[in-house]
């Protein structure tokens, strides 16, 4: 895996071994970043289930200002830690906390967090058919934390597979859909009013 853009273009990301993390391929992050473009500059990042964190890393090569990562995998923890340094960015603008994505959210609330963008790309959950998703992806929808600790006019990218289907709810609107593969990448706001008519889907080649 490679940094696909931004300071460090190409910059090689270490994954840690085995099938408890899936990174976010390189062709569905290029796309998302590519859609988010100005977006991320200067932007308050907040990645959930960050793993290797290869979305903050992509954040901060294209000039954010600072990225807090959620890992619950000590081992996983210390190789996002790793990548963060091989890539020279400022260890001050990376807070890397080593523990559950939603007493996280918890503690973030209470001590008044916010961020402009919140990424999360979580281990994927079962096929769904006619019946509403028990996923890491659905829970974090459901998580009304989550929702406060995201400022107004901020995003929120959940990743899931095409085999499930997520039940997107107000306040949450979905703005853009990101498809490449099995991945699935959606963009999401809060408030319908913010929602404009350019409302898009974006299938990215395999």
């Amino acid at each position: 895996m490679r940094v696909t853009g931004g300071t460090v273009k190409g910059r090689i990301i270490k994954v840690p071994k085995g099938f408890a993390v899936r990174p976010t391929p390189d062709m569905m992050r290029q796309a998302m970043f590519n859609s988010l473009g100005d977006f991320v500059y200067d932007a308050h990042v907040l990645e959930l289930f960050a793993g290797s964190g290869a979305l903050s890393l992509e954040c901060m090569s294209r000039g954010a200002a600072s990225s807090t990562c959620v890992e619950k995998a000590r081992y996983h923890a210390d190789i996002l830690r790793s990548n963060w340094e091989s890539c020279g960015f400022d260890r001050h603008a990376l807070t890397l906390r080593v523990q559950d994505a939603y007493a996280a959210l918890e503690q973030l609330r209470a001590q008044g967090q916010k961020y402009d963008l919140i990424l999360a790309d979580p281990p994927y959950g079962e096929k769904n058919i006619k019946v509403r998703s028990h996923s890491f992806a659905q829970q974090l929808l459901d998580d009304r934390t989550l929702m406060e600790v995201l400022k107004p006019g901020g995003l929120f990218l959940l990743g899931h597979p095409c085999r499930e289907t997520l039940d997107v709810q107000l306040p949450w609107v979905e703005i853009k859909v990101l498809r490449h593969g099995d991945n699935v990448m959606k963009f999401l706001k809060l408030d319908r009013s913010e929602v404009t008519s350019e409302e898009s889907v974006l299938a990215v080649e395999s």
